[in-house]
Formats: C-alpha cells, structure tokens, sequence
C-alpha cells in the first residue's frame, strides 16, 4: 500500500469521523425530529434567511475543515455568526443540533450525526447540509456551485478509496448499519468495521449534491424556501395507490441514486475525484502523489465498485430494517450463479405497499404466514418489490428460498406486493425488477449473463397465471421463456 504521510491521516481524522465513545443523547435520529429543531429555530427567527442557519448550524457542529472553508469560508468569520449561533440555541440545545450534525463512529460501531428518514433509509446529515449550503451560497450570491460534488460525496469516496488500496474495491465502501428501533431511533449500529465512506455519507451525500443542484438552479425571479421546507420537500411525500412514484415530479429521497447519476455522472467523475483528492492535498499542504499510479488506479477501480454498488444496484432495505424475525434453523446456501429468475406477485397483501412503514408491516405479515402458517424457516422469496420505490431483502442473494416448487436452488424468486392479475404495478416498480435488480445480479456474479425470466403456472406461481396482467407484461421482456 502506498504510504501516504501523517498529514493524510490527519485529514481522515479530523474532516471525516473521530473514533471514540462519548454518552448518548436521549433525543430520537430521524429527519422528522431535525426538521422539528428546525422549524422552532425559523419560527423563533421570522425572516431568517436559509443560508445564515445552515452556517449557524455549520458552525455548531465543527465542520469547518480545510475543504470546507475553501468553497464556503470559515463559518466563525462570518459577519452573522454570532448572532445565529444565538438564535439556534434560543430555539434549541447546543447540543442537540452538535450531536445531530457531527459525524463519528464510535469504537463500539455506533454511527452518529445520522437519521432514520421516512422512506427507511438512513443519511448523514453533515453532507446534506454541506451541499445545501453549497446551493443557497451560490443562489444568493449569483455564483456557480463551485465545491457542491467535492464536499458531498467526492471526498469521502477519494479518500476511502485510497485508504483501504490492500482490500477488493468493494470493501472500501459502506456499511450499512441497523438501528435499534425505527419507530423511536436512537442508536445505529454498523454491521460491519467502517470505512470512510458508509452508506449513510453516501445517501447524504448523493441528497445533498441533488438538493443543493436543485437550488443553485433556480430561476432569478424564485426565492429559496426554508431549511425545514426544503427537507419536507425531499423527504416527505405521499405516494397514491396506482400511480406511486410515477405520479411525483419533484425530487424525492427514493430516487436519489437515479437523480444523482443524471447529475453527476456526465461530469467525468472518476476524474474529479483526483481533482477534489489533489486540492486536499494542497489545502493540507501535503505533497501531492499524482505520479503515483497506484492513486489513480485505486480511485478508478473504487469509483466503479461505487457506480455498480450505488447507482446500477437499487437501495436494498435490509432485514433488520423491516423487523425480520429470525430464521429457523440454519439456511442453505445457494450456488452461484444461478440461471433462472421467477417472477411472483404477493396476491395477499393485495394492495401495493406505498411507504415504508407500510412496506415493512407487509413484509413481516408474509414472513409470519410462511414460518407460522406454511412451516417454513423464513420468508420464502429471496426478495420483494415495493411501490415506495425500494426493494426488500427476504432470503437475500446467498441462501436458498421457498418461492418456486422443484426449482428453488436454480434461480432467485422475486415478488411485488399486490394483486396484478389485473392490474400492473408502478412503472418504477417494474423497472426496479426488471433492470436494476437484475442487473445488479449479473454484474455482480450473482446471475448467469443468459440467465431466463421464467413463467408458468405451475413455475412461477399458483397465483399468477398465463391470462393476468402481470404475466402478459412479463411474457413481452427479454429473457422470458415459457415452461
């Protein structure tokens, strides 16, 4: 591995996540709870402007690094500060918005300055309010959004991507983590040792380079709205049974990895991820290693390990997110690739799943019939499709399923929540299942490149039949062969 000097761990250290433990905050981790903090702040300051609070809320929580002050200024120079950081802790504590805000993960895997967000997805706030920032400064300033890209989500894919060369370009992004309740969050712990990048920077990072584009791309005769407006926005909507995200025009969090690659990915960035690693060096006065091939190889091979993890593959809602009970016994692993993949829909529950607490209380609903009713070990697909715009782990890639009588161990058995015998699902639904996961599949190694969407009755389902809807769909794809 290249040695990289001791300013380069200095810059880890102090820009990205202390390791260390300090005692817990009572206050619960979800986007609802900040933007709550929020509003009391706005509604105890009419008229305060949004880029003065996301500052004042900078300043609170320390994230004035050299990157930082570079694109934004140092937050404690700035003439408003003194009078914001008042004003944020007349509306609340110092300390909820510090603990809310600043990224750590602690010794014992806890991550923090992270929320559990409506749709189950969890987000670091602290690249959420950067590239908010970003936007506003440029909005208001008449500039271009120099340093949104860098401080999102560059960085931190740079930097994980260099620090982890020994290990398979896949290991140097994530983890994801579980929290310890998702109706009262408090604690979220990481299922794995972290890397500088976890999923929950990425997902902050991917919405706050979305919401801050967003607004530095505003007409001039268009005022930005409030911080807490502009969250509602992103994060809380109401999906419509037979629409679904169809129906939503704006940017909303469930698609933020087919948002943020429409935005990022014509830039090259793959080479800003240089660019951004070659101005940290300079910031840091640190000599920079350009000539050094191992660099560019290692952003290149973790930037593709990035575009297959996070923008080729659909968000995954794990297990442990949807209240999976245990499975019973000890599962049967799969060998992979498999070749086949047969397509279900739920039949009950009969209406499509919307949201995520919806979603999870389907899931659970169909693992307690299959374990309890059906005397299965666990769920019997190895995945299901919702129309919130996420898909749910149930046997998962690894371990045999119970979907398709005499052909479990040769292909992976996939549902959509709901009734489709004659209706379809959301096109998003469709497209979820059809290209991303699929996809996600082959290029993973986990599907045969030739592999067969199979449909018969007797195959696929005892529900799903040659004359319903969603078979008549299926029969028109590639890869779909009748048995």
């Amino acid at each position: 591995m290249t040695w990289l000097g001791p300013s380069f761990f200095l810059v880890l250290a102090v820009s990205h996540c202390a390791v260390y433990s300090r005692p817990t905050g009572l206050h619960l981790r979800n986007m609802v709870s900040f933007i709550s903090a929020v509003e009391q702040v706005e509604g105890s300051n009419p008229g305060l402007p949004p880029l003065a609070l996301v500052r004042a809320l900078r300043r609170t929580a320390g994230h004035d690094d050299a990157l930082t002050i570079h694109y934004l200024g140092a937050s404690n120079n700035l003439s408003d500060a003194e009078v914001l950081e008042t004003a944020v802790l007349n509306a609340s504590s110092f300390s909820f918005f510090d603990k809310a805000i600043h990224h750590i993960v602690t010794d014992h895997g806890e991550e923090r300055g992270v929320v559990l967000v409506p749709d189950g997805t969890t987000v670091a706030l602290m690249p959420l309010l950067l590239g908010i920032e970003v936007g506003l400064k440029a909005k208001m300033e008449m500039t271009p959004a120099d340093g949104l890209f860098p401080l999102t989500l560059l960085r931190s894919l740079g930097l994980s991507f260099l620090s982890l060369q020994d290990f398979p370009p896949s290991h140097r992004l994530g983890p994801k983590g579980c929290w310890d309740n998702v109706d009262q969050p408090k604690v979220y712990k990481l299922s794995w040792p972290p890397t500088l990048a976890t999923d929950s920077l990425i997902n902050g990072g991917m919405d706050g380079a979305i919401l801050g584009n967003d607004i530095s791309n505003l007409s001039a005769s268009e005022q930005p709205q409030p911080l807490s407006q502009i969250l509602k926005s992103y994060y809380s909507y109401v999906l419509h049974e037979g629409q679904g995200l169809d129906a939503v025009t704006r940017h909303v969090s469930p698609r933020r990895r087919e948002i943020s690659r429409s935005i990022l990915e014509p830039l090259h960035p793959d080479r800003l991820v240089m660019e951004t690693l070659e101005l940290v060096w300079k910031l840091e006065k640190t000599e920079w290693i350009a000539q050094d091939h191992g660099v560019e190889k290692a952003v290149k091979d973790g930037w593709q390990a990035f575009v297959h993890k996070y923008w080729d593959c659909p968000a995954i809602i794990s297990r442990c997110q949807w209240g999976a009970q245990a499975y019973r016994g000890t599962p049967l692993p799969l060998s992979l690739p498999l070749h086949f993949v047969y397509i279900h829909h739920t039949y009950e529950p009969s209406s499509p799943c919307l949201s995520f607490p919806q979603c999870s209380r389907d899931m659970r609903a169909m693992q307690r019939f299959h374990q309890e009713d059906r005397d299965w070990n666990d769920i019997g697909y190895s995945f299901v499709v919702g129309s919130d715009g996420y898909v749910y782990e149930g046997r998962g890639w690894n371990h045999l399923g119970t979907h398709t009588r005499g052909h479990n161990s040769k292909g992976f058995g996939v549902s959509i929540i709901g009734n489709y015998s004659s209706n379809l699902p959301s096109r998003h639904a469709m497209g979820l299942l059809r290209h991303r996961l699929v996809q996600c599949a082959v290029d993973g190694g986990r599907l045969a490149a030739n592999f067969t969407f199979l449909g018969h009755r007797q195959v696929v389902n005892y529900t799903l039949c040659p004359g319903d809807a969603l078979y008549s769909e299926i029969s028109s794809w590639e890869h779909f062969r009748v048995r």
